[in-house]
């Protein structure tokens, strides 16, 4: 099943269209449970782009997961469900009650502050190697963030009462949800400083290479609009920038697709922000 609700942006204009259209669906999946979370605060156009997911995956496929004695493993498995999450899908509204803890099979979701004017910015991403939801399961009930699904994505989900339980008495389950917390505390400390300090080129370069790191591809789909609205800029500086990078070479741009064909130049043009980034979830992890 393909989630239908979308992420329509955090923009504060008056346009009302809406072009998003539902896709077709794959039957092999008309079987799996409801993918979505709360609905979407729609302030603006949708800027996502339509892209099937193919596949779901399996919950091995996300490393955490993997990573668990098969004791404590088994004890997760009964209540797991596979789900495929279409680009844009809101999966948690910042306030509201975590329902579900998801762990990525691959793609990647989006967490973003949401400030009261209803503006908001990436603070972190999370993809296979990580959980969006897990401090459900030791009391923080509700999410100071919104979550949204930033590339196909397919994710293995469970109820938040469920994950509670095992928590409660799985040691390396209440490990990996309070270790990977951290994790993502280090990336919001690290993009609040290089949104502060570094040039839009530099924070660019960075955030394809994390979107690549996530989507273990060198094939991004993402909207000029989209990255505006992640970066926290003006999409006049986001059309500026890529062209530069795709002049230099590091990249390709066409229709909502950037492909990196030179990994080493786009990581040249990045700030040390990456670099952080990679040896600090390394050392957490």
């Amino acid at each position: 099943m393909i989630c239908k609700r979308r992420y329509d942006g955090y923009r504060t204009d008056n346009d009302p269209a809406d072009p998003y259209k539902t896709g077709p669906q794959d039957a092999s999946r008309s079987a799996l449970a409801n993918a979505c979370g709360t609905s979407a605060r729609p302030t603006g156009r949708d800027i996502a782009v339509s892209i099937q997911v193919s596949k779901v995956g399996l919950p091995l496929d996300n490393k955490l997961l993997a990573s668990l004695p098969r004791g404590d493993f088994a004890r997760l498995i009964p209540h797991l469900s596979s789900i495929a999450l279409q680009q844009g899908a809101v999966l948690i509204e910042a306030g509201d009650e975590v329902d579900y803890v998801y762990f990525p099979h691959y793609g990647m979701l989006s967490l973003l502050a949401v400030l009261r004017d209803g503006k908001a910015i990436e603070t972190a991403t999370v993809g296979r190697e990580g959980v969006v939801g897990a401090m459900a399961g030791l009391g923080l009930y509700k999410s100071l963030v919104r979550v949204v699904v930033q590339m196909p994505t397919a994710a293995s989900k469970i109820a938040a009462t469920h994950f509670r339980t095992v928590v409660a008495t799985s040691d390396p389950v209440s490990s990996f949800a309070i270790r990977y917390n951290e994790v993502l505390l280090s990336q919001a400390r690290i993009t609040a400083a290089c949104n502060a300090l570094h040039s839009i080129e530099a924070r660019f370069c960075r955030w394809l290479l994390q979107c690549a790191d996530r989507a273990a591809s060198t094939t991004v789909p993402l909207t000029q609009e989209f990255l505006a609205e992640m970066l926290g800029v003006r999409r006049t500086s986001v059309t500026e920038v890529a062209s530069k990078v795709q002049n230099a070479g590091a990249i390709t741009y066409s229709r909502g697709v950037i492909r990196i064909i030179d990994r080493a130049a786009l990581t040249r043009m990045s700030c040390e922000c990456y670099e952080t980034l990679v040896e600090q979830s390394a050392t957490l992890s």
